[in-house]
């Protein structure tokens, strides 16, 4: 079956009370689809127009009262607030088979198409558990809040995709002028999640999101990033010097024990400078090279001569939090990067699965080697439309 591409919008509401992580990590771990594309943008009142317009043509025959009450709702909240500054929402692309359908089981009931909807709810799908509707006992709607925005089915999405790539095409990856924001106090880092298998579902990216935005930082930017060899190796750099200090040492004593309990003897006064050298230096090494090939998907000690060109194997989320004393709150809840976690028995050393900059500077390099600036989720959607469109004509 052929893989098509579908959307979540979630909307600006869930944002704001920091509940994107939890919908991020239910649509990880329940859908088996593949995170293609993630970008944080706000939206306009050009963007909100179109969104709702395109819900009114496909639905309105079917479910007047449903399309009535999503296309007002994103015409009064996908807009600037009402002291100018920007509200934040977040697309995330997926690809795989049957995809809207799995999003939707995910996601919960698109259109509340019985008043007594409250009855129905157990808990399961993200709109029962993020999303709120309730009835005045005339039957009008008192309140309504969807927690996200997608379309019905795949022929909705191809409708819908087009606009939205010519907008995110032109939107910041960096969404200034939030709300809250102190421009002398507010300070950005950014964190870099590689779970260790994207392809096994999981919801480590989108609790670990949740984790911070509890802290009252804000989440402004996201990107779904394939990482190369080269950015790498440049990325962590600081790192190399940092776990020989951390752990060769370390190594050495162990080193030592055995050697000790091995001959039956205590080696003499200097040996454990000698085994720092040849077997903690080589030791913090070798987990260096670990966390370039967790990261890249390339061992450093087996590059072909083309190594600069190679194709980008491994993919990370990168999520950049803004607020007053981000990187302070941010280690007091994830811990020092000096920090090196020790592996369980049998498992590999690994310290890349989470980092985050640790100041202004570190801020500054990160976003430059990752490109934050940048985003493919437009790139994304045109060549799957231009895909679909091909092969629309050769049938």
């Amino acid at each position: 079956m052929a893989q098509k591409l579908s959307y979540v919008l979630i909307t600006p509401y869930s944002l704001m009370k920091s509940r994107a992580g939890g919908i991020i990590a239910r649509l990880l771990s329940g859908t088996e689809l593949e995170l293609a594309g993630a970008q944080v943008f706000a939206p306009t009142a050009e963007f909100a127009q179109a969104q709702a317009s395109s819900i009114r043509r496909e639905l309105w025959e079917s479910e007047p009262f449903g399309v009535k009450l999503f296309s007002d709702y994103i015409r009064e909240n996908f807009i600037p607030l009402d002291d100018g500054t920007n509200a934040r929402m977040m697309i995330l692309l997926f690809r795989g088979e049957n995809v809207s359908r799995k999003l939707l089981q995910a996601v919960g009931e698109l259109l509340p198409s019985a008043r007594t909807r409250q009855s129905a709810i157990i808990g399961e799908t993200i709109r029962d558990i993020y999303g709120d509707l309730v009835f005045n006992r005339d039957g009008s709607v008192d309140y309504f809040e969807p927690a996200v925005i997608m379309p019905f089915d795949d022929e909705s999405a191809l409708s819908t995709l087009e606009h939205i790539a010519d907008f995110l095409e032109k939107a910041p990856n960096i969404v200034e002028n939030t709300a809250g924001r102190n421009e002398e106090k507010t300070e950005r880092t950014i964190v870099l999640v590689r779970p260790r298998d994207w392809r096994k579902p999981t919801a480590m990216p989108g609790n670990l999101s949740d984790m911070i935005s509890r802290t009252g930082l804000r989440l402004v930017g996201c990107k779904i990033h394939g990482m190369n060899v080269k950015e790498a190796l440049e990325l962590y750099a600081p790192m190399k010097e940092k776990l020989r200090g951390l752990l060769a040492e370390e190594a050495a004593e162990e080193a030592e024990k055995v050697l000790n309990e091995h001959f039956g003897f205590s080696m003499g006064e200097g040996c454990r400078t000698v085994l720092r050298d040849v077997v903690g230096v080589p030791y913090a090494d070798e987990q260096y090279k670990k966390i370039i090939q967790f990261m890249s998907g390339c061992h450093v000690d087996a590059l072909p001569a083309n190594w600069e060109s190679l194709p980008r194997r491994e993919k990370c989320l990168v999520l950049v939090f803004e607020g007053e004393n981000a990187v302070s709150r941010i280690r007091d809840l994830l811990g020092s990067a000096e920090q090196v976690p020790c592996g369980r028995e049998g498992e590999t050393l690994m310290v890349g699965e989470v980092q985050y900059s640790e100041s202004e500077e570190d801020f500054r390099r990160a976003s430059t080697i990752l490109r934050i600036n940048e985003n493919s989720v437009s790139e994304i959607i045109r060549a799957y439309l231009a895909g679909h469109r091909e092969s629309e004509q050769s049938e």
